[in-house]
């Protein structure tokens, strides 16, 4: 491997990493924290490779973790190396896990929720008034709001929600911390849950799980657990940061802002023009080679972990033309792709997407005059190389 692109990550610069990868190449040797990898950096090439099925999820295929060169306490390796589930499988095994989850995200399913999702977007906006003149939206209303609604869907307490906002932050942090403590107290709470509903079934998607009648056989704990697991990252972080980074593109760009408060253009386009410009998860980890892979012009060795990066890809020029830097809500945006692609597409997109897609015109209607309290330059990113998000958003309502 040649000399690796060193990634920050405390993603100080996301926009610019992203640029600078591409220019790079369309697959690139990077290294992250230590470890090595590959970068699929343009919307061509990731496509052909989001389908290849010589990328595999299982890190039984990644040399360098099954040689012990990735240390234990890596800060990501919660994300690289997360256990069986639906996301680290491929197959008969990824269908099977994933199958029950695809059938609770389907449009239709999903769109049953928008009285849901409107109920607890108007009381949060309601309590965000009440606190103003000034304050911090995600922890108000961006992170409430998604968490609220998979909490309702999986049957979680309120008195949880911040419990797990907490620990996936850490999850989710390139910043040195006990890590195997992180993953140990989100298995603990999963397994938990699992038990609650074990023993007392409700009228939860997580108690569907435990009873459903899945090809192959139904869900073991450790495979619900592990489910559940995903299913609360990704049913809240996503949105969380869809919304947040949705929001501060609107207040910067007041002429993009007005076209989607005139009618002129559909909030559904200000949320897939902030999925491209923007995406909520900036690089995921981890496929692995289980042979060599030609592809953007290199040769990818069996056993290297290759790293997607959204960051990079959803500003590509050669998919989204000369203006891809530009956050431009009137343009075709349907085509990025940062749900990712093919068997690992995200199931729960369309519930993110109505989330945003309610809560966007909602505050913006309630706080017409809404503005950010600090200047652009002084929001600060959580210290993730894998999610694109805000340590908070302070606004003046």
């Amino acid at each position: 491997m040649t000399v690796p692109f060193v990634m920050d990550p405390l993603a100080r610069d996301n926009a610019a990493e992203g640029a600078a990868l591409r220019a790079a190449g369309a697959v690139v040797p990077v290294e992250l924290m230590g470890v090595r990898g590959w970068a699929v950096t343009r919307h061509a090439e990731a496509r052909e490779l989001l389908t290849d099925a010589r990328l595999v999820k299982s890190a039984q295929h990644w040399a360098a973790f099954q040689r012990g060169e990735v240390p234990k306490d890596w800060p990501l390796i919660g994300l690289a190396v997360p256990g069986p589930s639906m996301v680290t499988t491929d197959g008969p095994e990824h269908r099977r896990l994933r199958a029950i989850v695809a059938q609770a995200f389907t449009p239709r399913r999903v769109e049953l929720m928008r009285p849901k999702i409107e109920e607890v977007t108007a009381g949060l906006l309601d309590a965000v008034a009440a606190a103003g003149p000034v304050v911090d939206l995600k922890s108000a209303f961006a992170f409430p709001l998604p968490m609220s609604v998979i909490g309702w869907l999986l049957g979680v307490p309120e008195h949880d929600h911040a419990y797990i906002r907490e620990l996936y932050e850490r999850f989710f942090s390139s910043v040195r911390h006990d890590v195997q403590a992180t993953i140990a107290a989100l298995n603990a709470f999963v397994a938990d849950l699992v038990a609650t509903r074990r023993a007392t079934p409700g009228d939860d998607l997580t108690s569907a799980l435990l009873t459903a009648d899945v090809e192959g056989g139904a869900l073991t704990d450790t495979e619900a657990a592990a489910t559940l697991r995903v299913i609360i990252a990704a049913g809240h972080e996503t949105t969380v940061n869809l919304i947040t980074n949705a929001v501060r593109a609107l207040l910067t760009h007041p002429d993009q802002l007005a076209l989607a408060r005139s009618g002129a253009v559909e909030w559904s386009a200000v949320v897939e023009e902030s999925l491209r410009w923007t995406p909520p998860t900036s690089n995921f980890l981890f496929r692995f080679a289980t042979e060599e892979i030609k592809a953007g012009g290199v040769v990818i060795p069996k056993g290297d972990a290759v790293l997607i990066s959204y960051n990079a890809i959803g500003r590509d020029p050669v998919q989204h033309g000369i203006t891809a830097e530009v956050f431009d809500i009137t343009r075709d945006a349907q085509r990025h792709l940062s749900f990712g692609h093919g068997p690992h597409v995200c199931p729960g997109s369309p519930l993110a997407r109505l989330e945003a897609s309610v809560a966007l015109p909602a505050l913006f209607e309630r706080f017409p005059d809404l503005a950010l309290a600090v200047p652009d330059e002084e929001l600060r990113a959580n210290p993730s190389a894998v999610v694109n998000s805000l340590k908070e958003l302070p606004v003046r309502l």
